[in-house]
């Protein structure tokens, strides 16, 4: 039997990695949608952790541990989501969360999918400088440039990132992916970068910008 999504959130939620674990494997086992496994199942008990969080309901013990459980799950699933993926050689994609930012939940997600999608991503991480995105773009002949915001407060950073990728030497440009809560099409729009609303949204951007 397919695991209901509801249960690998909850695993999530309750910080249960033994649990993710299992129900990853199942649903590996019973062949089912793992991208939809991730989203929304996986995935979704993590957003709920980090609202928590937000909310105040959680501590850093439960974040901690809703992360480590979501780890567990997406240690037997990237290898079947990896198998199963038809885009092997997309090209290099460059992500990070930007500067003054720590948040991760949705980044790694984002690097995640794309993996599953065939593309070699190399996550920088979280609180990235500009100049860090530029460098290690360049350093990889990266296609993509992928950058999260969290807060309104350092949305401006990724305005200044599609900057310094317009303004640095490349021999071809990587083309610059945003995405964040706070962010928007409009917001792209105006900065001239690439917009996804979510993880599943941001792998189609990814293919679309690499096809």
């Amino acid at each position: 039997m397919t695991p209901d999504p509801a249960a690998m959130s909850e695993a999530v939620v309750q910080g249960d990695a033994a649990l993710a674990a299992r129900l990853a494997r199942a649903a590996v086992d019973s062949g089912a949608d793992l991208v939809g496994a991730v989203e929304r199942g996986f995935a979704a008990g993590l957003r709920r952790v980090g609202e928590l969080w937000e909310a105040g309901d959680y501590f850093l013990p439960e974040l901690v541990q809703g992360a480590e459980a979501m780890k567990a799950a997406m240690a037997v699933l990237l290898p079947a989501l990896r198998e199963g993926s038809t885009g092997a050689g997309r090209g290099r994609v460059v992500i990070g969360t930007v500067a003054g930012d720590l948040h991760d939940i949705g980044k790694g997600l984002v690097a995640v999918l794309l993996s599953a999608h065939g593309f070699e991503v190399h996550d920088l991480g979280t609180d990235v400088p500009v100049e860090a995105f530029v460098a290690r773009a360049r350093e990889l002949d990266a296609r993509i440039v992928a950058a999260s915001a969290l807060l309104t407060t350092t949305m401006q950073a990724q305005r200044e990132l599609v900057r310094a990728v317009a303004a640095a030497s490349f021999t071809r440009p990587p083309l610059v992916l945003v995405g964040g809560a706070p962010t928007s099409a409009a917001w792209a729009r105006e900065i001239g970068a690439a917009w996804a609303e979510n993880a599943l949204g941001a792998a189609r951007v990814a293919l679309e910008l690499t096809t």
